[in-house]
């Protein structure tokens, strides 16, 4: 249990990428774990990253940027929260 304690960030962003890598960024979710949308509120600031980080990953840059335009931004701090729980967990005694 406490291993997984230790790892379970890393594994998390790791999971979510590949998740969204092999998404099909076209395909309507029937399901979201959006907590604005199941509270019945249109607005949310981060609609469409997960369609954004897709697109990305499939080489369509423009329809990253028309989903959300944070979408890299996102991709590079996850890039680099991996980068960082490696070095932390992996490479550093602790």
């Amino acid at each position: 249990m406490i291993l997984f304690r230790k790892y379970f960030e890393l594994l998390f962003w790791i999971t979510a990428l590949i998740a969204l890598a092999i998404m099909q960024p076209n395909d309507d979710a029937h399901f979201s774990l959006c907590i604005f949308k199941l509270l019945g509120i249109n607005f949310c600031p981060g609609c469409g990253l997960g369609h954004s980080i897709s697109y990305l990953f499939h080489g369509n840059v423009k329809a990253s940027l028309s989903w959300h335009p944070l979408g890299i931004f996102a991709v590079l701090v996850i890039l680099l929260r991996i980068y960082k729980l490696l070095v932390l967990r992996l490479f550093l005694k602790n």
